[in-house]
């Protein structure tokens, strides 16, 4: 099986991009929602008006994490797949190396 090294580089270039995105845009939004789900899920089950008691402070914590885990992962693997992607389809475009180190065209 041939090794395609555009679709290499742009998986690694993507999975780059996708931990930046995640570090500016990710990080903060994914705890948020994850926060008012955990508030939501320990309000039906213990009760609306939630106590500052150790469960719902649990329930709290993990689906804040769970929703920060779910952020990196989609902007993660999104952009990864992405650059992949791109990486795979400039290498089908027409270009394979040849016996020295050059590029050149498909004839």
């Amino acid at each position: 099986m041939k090794t395609r090294e555009g679709a290499k580089k742009g998986l690694y270039i993507g999975a780059g991009a996708g931990l930046v995105l995640f570090a500016i845009i990710g990080f903060l939004p994914g705890s948020f929602v994850g926060g008012v789900i955990g508030l939501k899920i320990a309000g039906t089950i213990l009760g609306s008006p939630v106590e500052a008691s150790l469960l719902p402070r649990f329930i709290v914590g993990a689906s804040m994490l769970l929703g920060i885990l779910v952020s990196g992962l989609i902007l993660i693997i999104g952009t990864s797949l992405l650059g992949w992607a791109a990486g795979y389809v400039l290498d089908a475009a027409g270009y394979k190396k040849t016996e020295g180190s050059e590029v050149a065209p498909h004839s």
